[in-house]
Parts: C-alpha cells; structure tokens; sequence
C-alpha cells in the first residue's frame, strides 16, 4: 500500500489536514502516517480537541517550540528526516506557510521524497514576514502545488513556475471544507454565545496577534483606539491571545472593549456564525469570515487573499484608526451578496486525487 507522511504544527494545520484524512480513511487505499512538530503549544489542542473533531492523533509528537526560527526550523528538520528515513513514505503534505512547513519540505525534498504543498502560490509580498520566507521556499521545493484561487495560479506563473518540473492545479481551498463539515458540529456543542452573554449580529468580532501590529505600540494603541469607539455603538468582542495581553498589560493598556479569554475552534466558529462582523489581521480568519457571510476589516497592509478585498467582502485597514473606523461605517450599511463561489467546492476530494495521481506515477 502506498503510504503518505502528512506534517502538521498548527491548529489550523489539523483542522485542514482532518478533511484530506477523513477522505483518505474513507477510500482505504493509502496510509497516512501524521507528524505534530508541536509548533505551536495550543491549550485547546487537548485529548478532547482530536475525540470531538474526529482528528486522526499523531503517531510522532515532536514537541519542539518557544524557539527562534533557526533553532526551531533546524531542531524540525533533523527529527522529520529520521522518522521519513523510518516510514519511507511515497509522498511528504504539507500546509501553509509555517516552520512546521519548510521543514517537512526540506527534510522530503532532500530524501528524493515528493512532496504535496497544499494552500500554494499564496503571496503577501511583504518579505519581512517569516511566513512569506516559508512559502516561497516551499513552492519552489514542491512536486504537486496545490492552489486555492487563480491569483495563486497567476502568482505562480509570473514567477516562472511553468518552467519547473512540478504540477501546478487549482483545487480550491480545503478551510471551506472545514468550515463546512465542522459548523454544524460547533452549533451543537459551542456554548460561548449563551456563556459570554451575547446577541446574534449585535457585536463585532476582533482577533489581534501578528507580531507586526503587537511589536509595535503606536500601531496597537491606534488600532485599540478604533476598537474603543466601534465598541461605543457594537460591542467589541476580542479573544485575547497571549502575545497581545503581554503588550497590553507591559503598557498597561486597558482599552475599554470585551475581552475574552482565547477559544477553541468550535467556539470561534460559534462566534464567526453570530457576529455582525470581523476585524483581524489573521490570515485564515478572512476567509472564514466570508464563508459565514460576514464582512472583514483586514488590520494588515497586505492581504494573501486579494480576491476578498477586489470583490469588496473585506477591507484593507492596516492600523490605521481612521481607516479601521471609515470601513466599520461601509460595511454596516452594506447590502453586498456573499453567494460568489471563490474557494471551489469539495476541495478534499480534488487534492486527494491529485495526490493519487502523484504517487502512482
């Protein structure tokens, strides 16, 4: 049977990678083996997390976090390439844009292994973001490029990526698959609305934690600024990562919204579904505010996922409170249709016959 290593190190990562192993278990005609680098320390990445989601459990745990990028990119790369020599599996899949990522494509790609990028051809042109660093490398090193839009696609090829020996396809993008099968779960089981004492469409909902807007208190304070006076009109709900609550609590900033504490995935499905609207500077956070029909204001300069911001479901705001606010006063008049299909339709299934493909070559 031919056998397939999928490297994993973020929530996000495993909700994704649950879609293609659900089809995977479903067909029987591969193994799956999965790897958890443990990039990311999640408290809500409990026992309870894989039983609830119905989220195959790693066979190898890496552990391997609170590093720099070095230490970690090269601690990653060292412990895959022993477990892939080990299981030699017939194709490495990787996610995203993560440490997690270009490690599981490195330690592949120089074991002659193929390797399956998923979410490829996703550019933010910002070259100081450690993800854009991870995704571009990655691309290149990649057999199959497994791309959710045709701006992907187009990113690709004004890169010269038609020259290269890889298999370039839009198969969609494989979150609407997860949104999809894990909504009706998190309406069950999510209790947030009830337990913070909220009311559907009658608060705006608010994630801040890239390093770009928390490393830099004047950008913080101005987003917090815009935050306090929508929050005077709709209330504010922010999830507080633990990033933004040392910046916060360092300055001694007590901007006058609702925090919460951080969420589990079903919970923050809960809240996409109830909101009136989003405000983030989350990459995957965009695109699931669209899948629940909501509108985005994007606290970044740049987006990966420029076909929201084109069709007008999201806004690119930055920090900048004035912006934030002007688009907050758009949106909550705006009557826009949410029906465009931009992210294709079961996403799984396409990857997982293209991997098919790959491997039988």
């Amino acid at each position: 049977m031919k056998k397939i290593v999928t490297i994993l190190g973020a929530r996000p990562q495993f909700v994704k990678g649950a879609v293609l192993s659900r089809i995977i278990q479903k067909y029987k005609s591969i193994e799956e083996v999965i790897i958890h680098t443990g990039q990311h320390f999640d408290e809500n990445m409990s026992a309870v997390f894989f039983t609830e989601m119905n989220i195959p459990k790693p066979k190898y745990n890496l552990n391997i976090n609170s590093l720099g990028h070095g230490a970690m990119t090269g601690k990653m790369l060292e412990k895959i390439e022993k477990i892939l020599l080990d299981e030699k599996p017939d194709a490495v899949v990787i996610y995203g844009d993560t440490n997690s990522t270009i490690a599981g494509a490195l330690a592949a790609k120089k074991l002659q292994i193929k390797v399956v990028h998923i979410e490829a051809g996703l550019r933010s042109f910002n070259m100081q973001m450690p993800e854009e660093v991870n995704r571009i490398l990655t691309d290149r090193i990649s057999d199959l490029l497994s791309c959710p839009t045709d701006t992907a696609i187009k990113n690709l090829e004004k890169e010269g990526f038609n020259n290269l020996p890889n298999c370039i396809e839009k198969h969609g993008d494989i979150m609407k698959d997860a949104v999809e099968y894990y909504s009706a779960m998190a309406a069950k089981k999510s209790s947030i609305i009830k337990d913070e004492q909220l009311q559907k469409n009658e608060f705006v909902l608010v994630t801040i934690h890239r390093q770009e807007n928390t490393d830099d208190i004047n950008k913080l304070k101005d987003i917090f600024s815009a935050l306090e006076e929508i929050h005077k009109e709709k209330r504010v709900v922010l999830p507080l990562h633990p990033r933004t609550k040392k910046v916060l609590e360092k300055y001694n900033l007590q901007p006058k919204i609702t925090f919460i504490n951080p969420v589990g995935y079903f919970d923050m499905l809960t809240l996409l579904a109830n909101c009136a609207m989003v405000i983030t500077d989350s990459g995957g956070l965009q695109k699931e505010a669209f899948f629940n029909k909501k509108h985005c204001i994007v606290a970044r300069e740049e987006t990966e996922w420029i076909e929201l911001v084109e069709h007008g479901f999201a806004e690119l705001a930055g920090s900048n409170s004035s912006k934030i606010l002007n688009a907050y006063s758009k949106f909550k008049k705006s009557k826009i249709s949410f029906d465009k299909e931009l992210y294709g339709t079961n996403v799984g299934e396409k990857i997982y016959q293209s991997i098919i493909n790959l491997i039988e070559q």
